[in-house]
């Protein structure tokens, strides 16, 4: 891993938790609101912004996942089992969102040199290396083969994913997104995402390529570590890891010019979402 102290020490770290209120509002507002975090730190209008967010149960799906034959089916099981299904304006694949999974996001201005993209993926690994440094565990950074939403920055315990880490960037903004199982089951998440794909694909050809889901690669922290840990718990560890990269870290909302950027990328999300799914 490269050595990126240099991306995660800033002068000021804004801080915007909605651990707690995220739970009462759609997911989809987080990523209006990501979005409108990209711009605005990225025009410079905006310190660089950590911001954590919790939702109830929610799948968010990647624009490939719409491309499944028999989408409609894998949409009505996911319903019928209490989640709401939303889609998420970047790449990747079917994600698991509930009360025990904590959504990270570190907000970056990229400056004259730019930003290299697995500069912000270490970036975040490092971060969350230090967070659980105490536990004496290695966490590592690739792919699991078996893992729902598989990608090179998986990162995992004794070959179990617990997250995976996505990017958003929009005009000289970059977001670097975590979701982190703090506890429950992982692989009871897992095997959610697998009969969503089975009843989505029915066993097709298709054209782009969908994770074989093998529910036991998944597990949550709390698994791993062999402990109770709650979300409160790591964004403590979460505040106090940014604490030390920061001259100065406090909380903050959206400022004023921040709302109306908000409106216009949340409504954003909300056509793109009724585009695709017909809500």
């Amino acid at each position: 891993m490269k050595d990126t102290t240099d991306l995660l020490v800033q002068e000021r770290w804004r801080v915007i938790d909605q651990s707690v209120s995220g739970l009462y509002i759609s997911a989809l507002q987080s990523f209006g609101m990501d979005d409108t975090l990209c711009a605005s730190v990225g025009s410079g209008e905006a310190p660089a912004t950590a911001r954590a967010w919790v939702h109830q149960r929610t799948i968010v799906l990647g624009i490939q996942d719409t491309k499944l034959p028999y989408l409609i089916n894998g949409n009505d099981f996911l319903q019928d089992q209490g989640y709401e299904v939303i889609v998420r304006n970047s790449g990747g694949l079917a994600v698991v969102l509930d009360e025990g999974v904590l959504n990270l996001t570190l907000v970056f201005p990229e400056k004259e040199k730019g930003i290299d993209i697995n500069r912000g993926y270490d970036a975040m690994w490092q971060l969350v290396q230090e967070m659980f440094a105490d536990y004496g565990q290695d966490i590592e950074a690739r792919e699991i083969i078996g893992s729902y939403c598989p990608g090179s920055y998986d990162l995992s315990i004794n070959g179990q994913k617990f997250a995976g880490i996505s990017q958003r960037r929009i005009r000289k903004g970059v977001a670097v997104q975590i979701y982190l199982c703090v506890n429950g089951s992982g692989s009871k998440r897992a095997e959610l995402i697998k009969q969503f794909y089975e009843l989505s694909k029915k066993g097709e050809e298709t054209r782009h390529v969908y994770p074989a889901i093998v529910p036991e690669v998944m597990a949550s922290l709390s698994e791993l570590l062999q402990v109770e840990l709650t979300v409160q718990d790591v964004m403590l560890r979460f505040l106090q890891a940014l604490q030390s990269k920061s001259e100065q870290l406090f909380t903050a909302s959206l400022s004023p010019e921040e709302v109306p950027l908000f409106e216009g990328y949340y409504d954003r999300v909300v056509e793109r979402n009724q585009k695709v799914l017909g809500e």
